[in-house]
C-alpha cells in the first residue's frame, strides 16, 4: 500500500507570484499541441494540400488559441450546468469564479467543437477536416491534465483492496484506507493509449470525419472504464443504473462517434 507523496502544488514563488504545477502543466499540454500539430501536417492529405487551402503552422496557431478558448469557456459552462445547475442558477456570478475550480471535460469538447465551427466558417474549410486534424493532438494534452490532478492530490479513486500493489492512501480524501490512483489510471488510458491508437490511425488518410468519430469512441469508452475506478463526485454520488455523471455523458459521446464513423463510411 502505497500513500500520496503530498507535493507543494506551487512550483515556484517569485515574490507575490506564484508559479503552479498545474499551471505548467496547461503549458506543457500546449506545447505538445503546437509539436504534433507541426508533425500533423505531414499526414495526409494535409500534406498534399496546396493553394488557399493548403495548411500552415499559422492555422495550427489559430486553432491553438480558439482551442483553449473553448475550452475554457466551455468546461466552466458545463461544470455549471451538467453538475450544480441549482447552485449556479441561484448563485450567477460565482459562473465566473474560475479560480474556485469547477470545469467539466464534456463541457470542454462542446466549448472546443463550437471554437472549431468558427474556424472552419473563417477558413472556408470543412468543419470535419478541421476536427480529424486537431483529434490526435488532444489526448496528450488530456493526459498532461491528469498529471496536474494527481499532483494537486485531486480526482482520486474508489476504495481499493488492501492487497491491491498500487492502491494508494490520499489523506486529502479524509480516509487512510487505500484508494484506486484513477488519475493515473486516466493518464494511461484517456492520454498516452488513445494517443498512441490515434495517431497511428491518423497516419493514413481516412474518409473525412472517420479520424474526428475515433477519438469521440475511444475517448468515451476510456472514460466510462477508468469512471468504475474513480471516486463520484460527493454532492451527486452514483446515478441511475449506479453510473456517475461521467459515464452518462460518456453514453451521446461513444453513440455520436460510432454514427459519425458509419456516416462517414457511407458518405464515402
Amino acid at each position: 500500500m502505497l500513500t500520496y507523496p503530498h507535493i507543494d502544488p506551487v512550483a515556484l514563488q517569485l515574490g507575490p507570484v506564484a508559479i503552479h504545477w498545474y499551471g505548467l502543466t496547461y503549458l506543457a499540454a500546449f506545447g505538445l499541441f503546437m509539436w504534433l500539430g507541426t508533425l500533423r501536417l505531414r499526414h495526409p492529405p494535409f500534406a498534399s494540400m496546396t493553394g488557399p487551402g493548403a495548411w500552415t503552422r499559422k492555422d495550427v496557431e489559430d486553432i491553438l488559441f480558439l482551442g483553449v478558448v473553448g475550452v475554457i469557456v466551455g468546461g466552466r459552462l458545463g461544470y455549471c450546468l451538467f453538475y450544480k445547475p441549482g447552485y449556479y442558477a441561484a448563485h450567477p456570478l460565482e459562473i465566473f469564479a474560475v479560480w474556485q475550480g469547477g470545469m467539466s471535460f464534456h463541457g470542454g469538447l462542446l466549448g472546443v467543437i463550437g471554437s472549431f465551427f468558427w474556424f472552419a466558417r473563417t477558413r472556408q474549410r470543412p468543419w470535419l477536416q478541421v476536427a480529424d486534424f486537431v483529434a490526435p493532438c488532444v489526448p496528450t494534452g488530456l493526459a498532461a491534465g491528469r498529471v496536474g490532478n494527481f499532483i494537486n492530490g485531486e480526482l482520486w479513486g474508489r476504495f481499493a483492496s488492501p492487497d491491491l500493489p498500487w492502491g494508494m492512501v490520499f489523506p486529502h480524501s479524509g480516509s487512510m484506507l487505500p484508494r484506486h490512483p484513477s488519475q493515473v489510471y486516466q493518464f494511461l488510458l484517456e492520454g498516452l493509449l488513445l494517443f498512441v491508437l490515434l495517431w497511428l490511425y491518423a497516419r493514413k488518410e481516412r474518409r473525412q470525419g472517420q479520424v474526428a468519430a475515433a477519438f469521440l469512441v475511444g475517448y468515451g469508452v476510456f472514460r466510462f472504464i477508468a469512471e468504475y475506478f474513480r471516486e463520484p463526485d460527493a454532492f451527486l454520488g452514483l446515478l441511475s443504473l449506479g453510473m456517475s455523471m461521467g459515464q452518462w455523458l460518456c453514453l451521446p459521446m461513444i453513440a455520436g462517434g460510432i454514427a459519425l464513423w458509419l456516416w462517414s463510411a457511407k458518405r464515402g
